[in-house]
C-alpha cells in the first residue's frame, strides 16, 4: 500500500473593512467574527499638498490629491490586503468627512464608485454594526461634494490670504473663513465691554410679616406705583417712594394669584449642546470633550466578557431626534427605576435648530443599561464624567416635567406697590435625575389671602450699575457661531483651537481677550476683505454646502461663486495694504549676556523679552510678575507668575531652572500649621480658599 499526500486548503479570503481609528477597528472586528478583518486608515490617507495651494483656478477647480506623509506604511498594508480581500467595505464615520475618506481609500484601491461597499452606522454596538452590512451603499458623492468644496474653498481663501498677512504683517500668520468670524465675535464683544457706560439704579427690598403671626415672614421688591411699573434711576427716587410709606400703617394684600408651572426637560445633546455643557458643567476645553466623546464613541473594553463596546451613539450630529427603540429602553428603565409617574405618556416635542441637517440621531447613551456607576472601574475619570452627562440629559429629556406650584401676591400702601413671588416643587420630575441651569426654587410664602393686612418691618435700598456684557468662554462661543450660522459642529473644536494657537486670542481665566496682533489682523481682513468676515456671506455658503449634500447645487458651481469676487479682493489688497510694523516696545532692562537694552517682542505665544542685537544675541527671557512670596523650595527666588504654552497660568520660581519649583495654585507665602508644608490659594465655588496641598487643612472660603 502506497501513501498519499493530502493537499493543503488554501484559506478562506475574508472580507476587508477600512474604518478611521484603530480603536473602532478592534470593537468592530469583535462582532463581525472570525469571516472578517478589520483595518485603520488612521484618517484622511489623501490630502491637497501642504507645500502649495493644489487646486487648478483655472481648470474648473480641478484639486490635486496626494498621499499624505508618514500614511505610506498604512497605504501599503491597505492595498496588500485588498489585493487578499473576498470583499471590500468602507466603513468611515457617518458624515461628510467619513464619506470623503471612503472616497479617497476607494481611490488608493481602485474600487468601482458603482460598488455596493459603503456602510454606515450612527452607534458601535453589536446590532447596529451587523445590521449595516446587510443593505450596504454606493459611496455617496454629493456628500463628498459637500466637503470637497469645503476644503477647497478654506484652501484657497487660506493659501491666498496668509501669505499677505506673511508679507504685510508677520510670518507665521494665517486666515480662514470660520476662525475669521470667531476672532470677530471676540473683539466685536471686547469692543461692547470697552464702550460699555453703566447706568444707575436702584432696588428697594422689603420685608413684611403677617399680623395674624409673628413667625411668618416674607420678602417682596418694589414694583411701582399708582398701578404702573417704575423705574428707580436715582437715590433721589428713592427717597421720594419712601417718604410716601406709612412706616406704622399696614400694607393690603391686593391681589394673589397661585398657579401650577410645569419644567420641561432639555433636548438630547448635539454636539454644540455637548460642548457647551461640558464647558459649563466639567469645565472640558472643546477639544477635549470631543476627543472623550471619539473614545466612548469607538469603544471601551468592559472585560472578557464583553470587551470593546461603543457606549455613545455618534458623536457628530445637529439633531435633537431620538430613536423609538432607544424611547422604549429608556421608558423601560425609568418605570423599573423610578416608576411609571417618572415618565411621560406623550413624548416631548424637540425641535431641531434651523438649518438642522438631521443626517444623525442625538448623542445618547447605546443602552441606557450601562449606567455610569457600573462603568466606573472601566473608565477614566474624565471619560466617566463625560458618560454620566450624556447618560443623564438623554434619560431627563425621556422624563416627566417638573411640577411647580407657584404663588405671587401684590401689596399696596399709599399707592405704592411690592410684589413677591414663591415657588415649590411639587413633583421633581426629570430633576430628580438632571439639574439643568435653572435655579431650582426654594422661596416659599406664607398662606396669604386678598384683602389681608400685613406690617412692614423694613426697607433696604441698594444701588446698582447694569454691567457689560460678558466675555466669550468656549460655551457661549459655540453658541454664538451656531446661532449665527457659522461652521458645523465638526468645525468649532478646531476653529477655538486655531485663533488661540495663532496668539489671536488668549484666555483670561475661562474667558476669550483679543491680543493686539488679533485686533491687527481683524482690522486688515475687515478692510479689505469683508465678505470673508461677513457672517451672513459665511452662514450662507454652509446653507449652499446643505445644497451639494442635497444635490440641488454643482460643487464648482458653489466655489466659484465665492472665489471669483474674492479673488478681487486679493488684487486690490497686494497694491493697497502698507506694511505693518509691530514696534518692539523698550523693555527698561539690560541684557544679562551682553549688556545692551532689551525689549519687548511679541511672538507666537505672546509678548517676550528679547535682547535689542538680535540676530547678533539670542538671549530671550519670559516676561514674568512676582507675587511677593519668597520660593518655598529654594528660600532664595522669587514666585513669578507664568504662563504654558496653551496659555494657562502657573507659578513656578524666578532662579529656573537653577530652582525647579511649579505649582499651578497660587503660593500665598504662609505654611501650613499642621505640617509646615506651604499653603496655595485655590478657585473653588463661591470665590477662593487657603488650602494645604497635603489636604489636611484648609481655610474658609473667600468671596
Amino acid at each position: 500500500m502506497t501513501g498519499s499526500k493530502t493537499k493543503k486548503r488554501k484559506p478562506a479570503k475574508k472580507n476587508l473593512v477600512i474604518v478611521e481609528s484603530p480603536a473602532k477597528a478592534k470593537t468592530i472586528e469583535k462582532y463581525l467574527g472570525r469571516s472578517y478583518k478589520v483595518l485603520a486608515s488612521k484618517g484622511h490617507i489623501r490630502d491637497l499638498p501642504k507645500s502649495r495651494m493644489g487646486v487648478d483656478i483655472e481648470n474648473n477647480y480641478e484639486p490635486t490629491y496626494i498621499s499624505i506623509r508618514g500614511k505610506g506604511d498604512t497605504i501599503k498594508t491597505l492595498k496588500k490586503e485588498a489585493k487578499k480581500a473576498k470583499q471590500i467595505y468602507l466603513a468611515a464615520d457617518p458624515d461628510r468627512e467619513g464619506e470623503a475618506i471612503a472616497w479617497h481609500v476607494a481611490h488608493l484601491l481602485d474600487l468601482s464608485l458603482t460598488d455596493k461597499n459603503r456602510v454606515v452606522f450612527n452607534e458601535i454596538t453589536k446590532d447596529a454594526v451587523k445590521n449595516s452590512f446587510k443593505s450596504p451603499r454606493t459611496v455617496n458623492m454629493n456628500l463628498v461634494n459637500a466637503q470637497q468644496a469645503r476644503r477647497i474653498l478654506d484652501r484657497l481663501v487660506g493659501y491666498s490670504l496668509s501669505p499677505i498677512l506673511w508679507q504685510k504683517v508677520k510670518k507665521g500668520l494665517s486666515a480662514g473663513r470660520v476662525q475669521s468670524i470667531a476672532l470677530k465675535l471676540v473683539i466685536a464683544r471686547e469692543k461692547a465691554i470697552k464702550n460699555f457706560k453703566p447706568e444707575e439704579y436702584w432696588t428697594i427690598a422689603a420685608h413684611f410679616q403677617e399680623s395674624a403671626n409673628k413667625k411668618q415672614k416674607f420678602a417682596a421688591n418694589f414694583y411701582g406705583s399708582k398701578g404702573k411699573k417704575q423705574k428707580l434711576n436715582s437715590q433721589s427716587a428713592v427717597q421720594a417712594i419712601l417718604q410716601k410709606i406709612q412706616r406704622q400703617e399696614p400694607f393690603t394684600i391686593t391681589k394673589v394669584t397661585r398657579k401650577e408651572r410645569k419644567r420641561y426637560p432639555a433636548a438630547p445633546f448635539t454636539t454644540s449642546s455637548l460642548q457647551q455643557e461640558a464647558n459649563r458643567k466639567l469645565n472640558f476645553k472643546t477639544r477635549k470633550t470631543m476627543m472623550l466623546a471619539q473614545q466612548l464613541y469607538e469603544g471601551i473594553n468592559l472585560g472578557a466578557k464583553q470587551g470593546s463596546v461603543g457606549l455613545i451613539t455618534y458623536m457628530r450630529t445637529d439633531s435633537t431626534r431620538i430613536s423609538q427603540v432607544a424611547q422604549h429602553e429608556a421608558t423601560d428603565f425609568l418605570q423599573t427605576e423610578f416608576g411609571s409617574q417618572y415618565t411621560v405618556r406623550k413624548v416631548h416635542a424637540t425641535k431641531n435648530p434651523e438649518g438642522a441637517q438631521d443626517a444623525h440621531e442625538a448623542i445618547r447613551p447605546t443602552s441606557v443599561q450601562r449606567t455610569p456607576e457600573s462603568l466606573k472601574s472601566v473608565l477614566s475619570r474624565d471619560q466617566y464624567r463625560l458618560y454620566n452627562l450624556i447618560w443623564a440629559r438623554f434619560l431627563a429629556s425621556e422624563m416627566a416635567p417638573a411640577i411647580l406650584d407657584t404663588m405671587s401676591v401684590q401689596l399696596e400702601q399709599q399707592e405704592v406697590q411690592f410684589r413677591a413671588s414663591g415657588s415649590k416643587i411639587k413633583f421633581d420630575g426629570f430633576l430628580k435625575l438632571y439639574q439643568d441651569d435653572q435655579k431650582t426654587p426654594d422661596n416659599i410664602l406664607p398662606d396669604l389671602k386678598e384683602g389681608q393686612a400685613v406690617h412692614l418691618l423694613d426697607t433696604d435700598p441698594e444701588q446698582h450699575f447694569t454691567q457689560p456684557p460678558a466675555r466669550y468662554t468656549e460655551a457661549t462661543l459655540v453658541k454664538a457661531l451656531e446661532e449665527n450660522g457659522v461652521g458645523r459642529p465638526s468645525t468649532y473644536s478646531p476653529t477655538i483651537e486655531t485663533i488661540q494657537r495663532r496668539y489671536y486670542v488668549k484666555l483670561n481665566g475661562r474667558s476669550f481677550e483679543p491680543t493686539e496682533l488679533g485686533e491687527i489682523v481683524d482690522n486688515l481682513i475687515e478692510k479689505y476683505f469683508p465678505d470673508i468676515v461677513n457672517i451672513d456671506f459665511t452662514a450662507q455658503l454652509e446653507t449652499e454646502l446643505d445644497e451639494i449634500e442635497a444635490g440641488k447645487e454643482q460643487w464648482t458651481t458653489v466655489v466659484d461663486k465665492y472665489y471669483q469676487p474674492f479673488s478681487k479682493e486679493l488684487v486690490a489688497a497686494d497694491q493697497k495694504i502698507e506694511k505693518l510694523q509691530i514696534k518692539d516696545e523698550p523693555a527698561g532692562m539690560d541684557c544679562e549676556v551682553c549688556g545692551a537694552p532689551m525689549v519687548i517682542k511679541l511672538g507666537r505665544y505672546g509678548k517676550f523679552y528679547a535682547c535689542s542685537r538680535f540676530p547678533d544675541c539670542r538671549h530671550t527671557q519670559a516676561i514674568t510678575k512676582e507675587i511677593g512670596v519668597i520660593c518655598p523650595r529654594c528660600q532664595k527666588g522669587q514666585v513669578v507668575e507664568r504662563k504654558s504654552k496653551k496659555n494657562r497660568l502657573f507659578y513656578g520660581c524666578s532662579r529656573y531652572p537653577e530652582c525647579e519649583f511649579v505649582d499651578w495654585n497660587k503660593p500665598v507665602g504662609r505654611n501650613c500649621p499642621k505640617d509646615q508644608h506651604y499653603l496655595v490659594e485655590k478657585k473653588v465655588k463661591g470665590g477662593r480658599q487657603v488650602v494645604c496641598p497635603n489636604g489636611d487643612y484648609e481655610e474658609a472660603v473667600q468671596k
